[in-house]
Order: structure tokens, then C-alpha cells, then sequence
């Protein structure tokens, strides 16, 4: 998977979980500024991706350095190569 279908199917979660229109949604997007995420809204994303990419769980260090819809997108990248 290249990192920009990651990126689309990011953004159709993204947009499911948060209730978002997709186009608001680009890969300098902050979780918490700039998409208003809270901490129970990261844990259904993080979840979602999990099912969605057929991820093992996230570890919680993990987890922490995932600040920007970039950031996972990156992350994802090196888990499913």
C-alpha cells in the first residue's frame, strides 16, 4: 500500500470518526488542534486503524508520537511494508 492510498483511507476514518468532511482533513493536520480530537476519539481511531490495516495493537509508545494525520501515515507506512 503507498503511503498516499494510507492517506485516503486516513482521511475516510478520520472524517467517519471525528465527523468531518474529508477535504478538511490533510497530512499537516494536528489530532487535537486543528481536528478537535480528544483523548476517547484517538483510542476509537486508533482501534479503527488497527481493523482497518489488519494491525496488531498499537503500542503505547507508539501511540504517543502520533501527533498529525502525517505522522500515522508514516507509521503506517513502515507496519505494513
Amino acid at each position: 500500500m503507498t503511503p498516499e492510498e494510507i492517506f485516503s483511507t486516513l482521511q475516510t476514518l478520520i472524517a467517519e470518526q471525528f465527523a468531518l468532511d474529508k477535504d478538511e482533513i490533510t497530512m499537516a493536520s494536528s489530532f487535537t488542534d486543528d481536528l478537535g480530537a480528544d483523548s476517547v476519539d484517538l483510542v476509537e481511531l486508533v482501534m479503527a486503524m488497527e481493523e482497518e490495516f489488519n494491525l496488531d495493537e498499537i503500542q503505547e509508545d507508539d501511540l504517543a508520537q502520533l501527533k498529525t494525520v502525517g505522522d500515522c501515515v508514516k507509521f503506517l507506512s513502515g507496519r505494513l511494508t
